[in-house]
């Protein structure tokens, strides 16, 4: 049964048998270059930079830094008059947005706005979508809020935690321009959909349930953030609920979820909803304010200074104390904005039919983040509903993004006396609405009816967030996903083939009825890499079908062929090689003979050397199909007496 019989062939050679060929012969740097550039430039950024001269190459460089100067000197007036338009109504959404985010994350309202300013000038320069509209987002603001809280209370050392909020924007910051730059950035793609439907719809309950302290005009509130600790606050704190602020909230609430509704019935009417939270915000300031509400136990924002974004470098704290604070907060907060502004900028890129560059993105963002932490602004992204509203409002370029922060820059020089009497409860109104649209029952149920173990991780995530904490339930969920790859990774699928009658197409014998066994042989199809991690499996598993099949033999035709169709076997390491081998020896041990079926690519060319080493298969133990190799070898089939 070694390759000695009287069969003498070329390699995987037979009269009218096409023969398996190996690969052209690569040299290992080539290999390993051509490895790194499917690894890391998947997109193949700089193919535009071949055979151009010296100078436009350069210019090219800087147009893919600076992507501004690829449309600045293409911009006319009449995209301009689009990205007015859209950049205005932005900013009706960003200002109330800013404020109410600022106050979830526990910091002071103003930095919302700071942090609605620069960063949208940063990323008009550096970022590729024309789509999304950059500023703080409910799920980031809540994760660094609770994250801090843990360290230090924002209540009696508010200026420690303001210091910690801006390193901890630093460190989010660092660890997006890193990935971008290092071109890392299929690390954000363990963020599956599962666990981030999961996940998004666990913390929208979290921040809604976080607002009912201003809803309800509740002064002393649980800082923690599972479902169970928010509803005993709640409720053990009855005697402070003030009816005035529950009737304030519940109609501005029930306004807000109008404009919502109506938008979305009628997409035209998009500026409805985008304008409704500053609507609101205007009237109930007015009714606060000539009614003297503030007297009547409703809570208002208070005095906000007018002016521009201070310099915050020297506020940034390296201090070995919070240290590690900081940098599990940046990273956390930097990986779901990423997460989210990137995904946004894709879905909207699209929708309009142009390309966004993941990576530069990444850099985009984290720079923006490193900016901001420097000049008074705390972790930001492309939120999903600013950039909705943009890309229903006809934006055209970045220059949205512009526009917006100039507005919200005039807010900060001239109108910010007037959220003096702003109340809390309008706020809170605006919060719950704003992530009512991170519930995703629509996905979810698409993720039940197509992967129940998806819908799993899912449901873990939204648990875990709900009822333990924002960063536990997204852990858990990762690491559910992760042990799943690990699962597929260690317990790879692996079928037995039959014919399907009068054609030469071979198929999973339990998928398809009218596949039927070829007397004498067991044919056998591995779908996945082998390496270290599932060799033993594939050993394990390979010998009992072959105890199973000799056990059930047939009385005419007994079994003498393991044909391995390696057709979907896409990469092989040294213990798959030897797994081989090892393989080869057992099943002659048994009086039978291994085949090979269409070995390809990198698994062809380590079985020719280590055949080369070894010697450890025939010359006709390779066939190119499973037709081919069953025609051949049936001849050699020998009748059970």
């Amino acid at each position: 049964m070694d390759g000695s019989d009287q069969r003498q062939y070329p390699l995987g050679m037979e009269a009218g048998v096409h023969k398996v060929v190996a690969p052209p012969r690569q040299s290992t740097v080539v290999k390993l270059k051509g490895k790194m550039k499917e690894t890391f430039f998947p997109d193949d950024p700089f193919r535009s930079f071949k055979g151009q001269p010296a100078r436009q190459k350069w210019l090219l460089a800087v147009k893919y830094l600076f992507p501004i100067l690829d449309w600045a000197p293409r911009y006319s007036f009449s995209l301009f008059k689009s990205d007015l338009v859209s950049g205005l109504t932005i900013a009706s959404l960003a200002i109330p947005q800013g404020i109410s985010y600022a106050k979830l994350a526990s910091l002071p309202p103003i930095i919302g706005l700071y942090s609605s300013f620069v960063p949208p000038l940063v990323y008009a320069a550096f970022g590729s979508s024309r789509d999304l509209a950059v500023g703080p987002v409910s799920i980031a603001s809540l994760i660094m809020g609770a994250m801090l809280r843990q360290a230090v209370n924002p209540s009696t050392d508010p200026f420690l935690f303001l210091q910690l909020a801006f390193t901890s924007t630093f460190f989010a910051g660092m660890v997006q321009a890193s990935l971008g730059i290092l071109r890392l950035g299929f690390i954000i793609d363990f963020l599956s959909k599962a666990t981030l439907v999961g996940f998004m719809a666990g913390a929208a309950i979290i921040v809604s349930l976080q607002q009912l302290k201003g809803l309800l005009g509740i002064s002393h509130f649980t800082t923690e953030m599972g479902i169970v600790p928010v509803m005993s606050s709640v409720f053990h704190t009855t005697d402070e609920w003030s009816w005035q602020t529950i009737l304030m909230g519940i109609c501005f609430l029930a306004f807000l979820l109008l404009t919502r509704h109506l938008s979305m019935k009628k997409p035209k009417l998009f500026w409805v909803s985008a304008g409704a939270p500053l609507a609101s915000v205007i009237i109930s300031t007015l009714v606060v304010f000539l009614f003297k509400a503030q007297k009547h136990r409703i809570s208002v924002i208070g005095q906000l200074k007018c002016g521009l974004n201070r310099p915050s470098w020297d506020k940034l704290l390296f201090d070995g104390t919070y240290l590690g604070t900081t940098m599990k907060t940046g990273l956390i907060t930097g990986i779901i904005s990423l997460t989210e502004g990137v995904a946004v900028g894709r879905t909207f890129a699209s929708l309009k039919g142009y390309q966004v560059d993941g990576n530069k993105e990444m850099m985009a963002i984290g720079l923006m983040n490193v900016v901001g932490s420097c000049t008074s602004c705390y972790v930001t992204t492309g939120a999903f509903s600013r950039s909705a509203v943009n890309h229903n409002a006809g934006c055209k370029t970045p220059m949205s993004n512009v526009v917006m922060a100039m507005t919200v820059m005039v807010t900060l020089l001239l109108l910010m006396p007037l959220f003096a009497y702003t109340p809390n409860v309008v706020l809170a109104a605006i919060i719950i609405v704003a992530v009512i649209g991170l519930i995703d029952i629509q996905a979810a149920y698409h993720i039940y009816k197509m992967d129940k173990v998806d819908f799993l991780v899912c449901i873990c995530a939204f648990l875990g967030v709900i009822f333990i904490s924002v960063q536990e339930g997204l852990a858990i969920a990762v690491g559910l996903s992760i042990f799943r790859i690990l699962l597929q990774i260690t317990r790879p699928k692996m079928v037995i083939l039959g014919n399907i009658r009068g054609t030469d197409i071979y198929r999973n014998l339990h998928h398809y009825k009218e596949a039927q066994r070829i007397p004498g042989f067991l044919i056998l199809s591995v779908e996945a890499p082998i390496n270290f991690a599932n060799t033993n499996y594939l050993n394990e598993r390979i010998k009992r079908w072959i105890e199973e099949e000799q056990c059930a033999e047939s009385k005419v035709t007994s079994l003498q062929y393991v044909v391995l169709d390696l057709s979907s076997v896409t990469t092989v390491d040294t213990s798959g090689i030897a797994f081989f081998m090892d393989l080869k020896k057992t099943i002659e041990k048994r009086g039978l003979e291994l085949v090979f079926v269409n070995p390809i690519g990198e698994v062809m060319e380590k079985l020719q050397r280590a055949n080369e080493l070894h010697n450890f298969f025939g010359t006709d133990s390779l066939f190119l199909t499973i037709s081919e190799a069953v025609i051949s070898l049936s001849s050699f089939i020998k009748l059970s007496p």
